[in-house]
């Protein structure tokens, strides 16, 4: 057993040995305004343990710092992930509206994890107004778009709604998707 965990620290301080490096380096072309870089020096940040954090103390405010420069830059992720800050609290001011804002915007660029999360935040009013049909459409294009958690609670969803409701949500998630693809067009 204390081979294995030795084997195992080397094995880590090997795969982290340029950790702080790459830190500097990505942190430097952040700095330059690339939004690539800005995202993962947010990730390091926001990082709980570990490897991905390269380094650096975990700080949700610098988190969302860096998650924000690349979210003004229409970075999906770090508009998905500077929403999630926002509703949680954590590192900026709790604001579901601003939560919403920024989960939207991720959503709209066919981030899949964002438009499930938009889902539940119109299923409960979260920072938007309560809307189960808008729930349905959106938690269509995130299953749609690769997102499969949430099967339990979209089936109890699914049992409150009419056949009506389930059809204006079909076309309201037909109109969604016609919207995103427009927008990736140049």
């Amino acid at each position: 057993m204390k081979k294995f965990y030795l084997l195992l620290m080397m094995s880590v301080a090997l795969l982290c040995g340029g950790c702080g490096q790459d830190f500097k380096e990505t942190r430097e072309k952040a700095e330059q305004g690339d939004a690539e870089a800005q995202f993962k020096i947010g990730e390091m940040y926001a990082a709980r343990e570990g490897f991905f954090r390269g380094g650096v103390p975990q700080d949700y405010v610098e988190a969302a710092k860096w998650y924000q420069k690349a979210a003004e830059q229409g970075d999906a992720d770090a508009q998905l992930k500077l929403g999630r800050l926002y509703f949680s609290g954590k590192g900026v001011p709790e604001d579901h509206v601003e939560a919403a804002k920024w989960v939207r915007k991720a959503a709209e660029q066919g981030n899949a994890r964002a438009q499930k999360d938009l889902s539940v935040m119109y299923l409960h009013g979260w920072g938007v107004l309560k809307d189960e049909v808008e729930a349905y459409a959106w938690y269509l294009l995130a299953e749609e778009n690769g997102a499969d958690d949430g099967k339990e609670w979209i089936s109890d969803l699914k049992k409150g709604l009419t056949a009506e409701q389930m059809e204006k949500g079909k076309a309201r998630a037909e109109e969604l998707r016609r919207l995103i693809e427009e927008r990736k067009e140049p």
